[in-house]
């Protein structure tokens, strides 16, 4: 008697468990079929560098459930936003029949009868958002635009210099880097470019250990944003600033020696960041990156980070500049976008995830988690340049 009940029992438990598992399974199909009947669908053209933050499952979630919306996220560089037409087409999505004809030589314009248009440009680099809020250069082969409703600064992460702790102490004892409240900063710019330029070596500062002469990695100016952004920095600190048509002539010779003694680069920062973690101190004992990638690291391999936190320094330029990811509106969908991307919710995310802050000024998060010195607020930095100056200054670099 007492082993049926217990047979009973067991099996009035399964059913139960049986039971809620149905019940939660239907009330998930229902809650998804209502949500997407009620969902707007947003296209946005997207600049690199924050896939992962948009992939995430809860700002998905956040989207859908919070504000209605299913986000499609297209893939583009920076720059063909501004000689292609703005269209799902020009990157094999889309319609089929245009996409089939611009491969046989057919040009379509975001005027054009059957295209897919865009609701909005989020692009990874400030000058291109400000690039496209003027007419196209049609001289110059560039894509007829959309009308600018609103937009500007999403995301934000200051260019950093990523060293370790021997590297940073023998700086700190040639006056160039300073500590303040656990945070590294490049105090002396100009010194440590003109160490550079001079071809100082390591030993010259005591690291007997490493070879050559001093010099900082980073990716590519000509064919990578990071490293046009961090070029950019370097030809406003030595124009004290003051990026005249003047001071530009007279600093790119420099900057030429600079981006010849700097030898190979890589071309995508994830790569460098790569080989300055794998590599160590005699591999890379500096490289130029962005500070949410130290971030990222530190949230995606905790067990990884945990073995080198101790021995990294992050180092921030005095003044440092943001690189600074814009949304562009060209619809209202698009408009509903910005405003669901500035919600506090998503920013936390952004911030604790992947490195980015938000906000003017960088935000209000909480950094002493991180276990790195990364400063609360980012105080001391030089505005972005526009888009002629970075062509003359890259247009100087790739001449022989």
């Amino acid at each position: 008697m007492k082993n049926n009940k217990s047979l009973w029992g067991i099996l009035l438990f399964v059913v139960i468990v049986i039971a809620i598992i149905v019940i939660n399974k239907i009330k998930e199909n229902d809650n998804n079929n209502f949500l997407n009947g009620k969902l707007t669908t947003v296209y946005v053209a997207t600049g690199g560098g924050k896939e992962d933050f948009l992939n995430d499952n809860d700002v998905k979630k956040i989207l859908k459930s919070k504000y209605k919306l299913d986000v499609v996220f297209d893939t583009w560089s920076n720059g063909k936003t501004i000689t292609k037409p703005l269209i799902r087409e020009s990157v094999g999505l889309g319609n089929k029949t245009i996409i089939a004809n611009m491969e046989s030589g057919s040009e379509y314009s975001i005027n054009s009868d059957g295209v897919s248009k865009y609701d909005a440009l989020f692009t990874s680099d400030q000058r291109f958002y400000d690039y496209y809020k003027l007419s196209p250069n049609k001289a110059e082969g560039e894509a007829d635009r959309y009308t600018v409703l609103d937009g500007g600064l999403t995301l934000n992460t200051p260019i950093v210099i990523y060293s370790w702790k021997e590297v940073v102490d023998a700086l700190i004892n040639e006056k160039i880097v300073t500590e303040n409240d656990g945070v590294y900063y490049i105090s002396d710019m100009n010194k440590l470019i003109d160490y550079i330029l001079t071809s100082k070596k390591w030993k010259d500062i005591g690291l007997n250990n490493l070879y050559g002469s001093i010099n900082i990695a980073s990716t590519d100016p000509v064919s990578s944003s990071p490293g046009a952004t961090y070029y950019g920095l370097l030809l406003s600190i030595l124009s004290d600033g003051e990026v005249t048509s003047a001071n530009v002539d007279k600093n790119l010779p420099k900057l030429k020696e600079f981006y010849i003694k700097s030898g190979y680069m890589n071309n995508t920062p994830a790569d460098l960041f790569e080989r300055y973690l794998k590599t160590g101190m005699g591999g890379e004992p500096m490289i130029v990156d962005y500070e949410k990638s130290m971030i990222d690291f530190a949230t995606s391999s905790p067990d990884a980070f945990a073995k080198v936190k101790d021995d990294i320094r992050i180092l921030y330029p005095v003044p440092t500049i943001w690189n600074s990811h814009c949304f562009t509106v060209f619809t209202d969908n698009g408009a509903k976008l910005y405003k669901a991307l500035n919600d506090p919710e998503i920013g936390q995310i952004a911030w604790e995830r992947y490195g980015f802050r938000t906000g003017v000024t960088g935000g209000s998060y909480d950094v002493s988690g991180i276990g790195l010195g990364v400063p609360q607020k980012i105080s001391s930095t030089v505005t972005s340049l526009k888009m002629d100056v970075y062509n003359k200054l890259i247009n100087y670099l790739k001449e022989k």
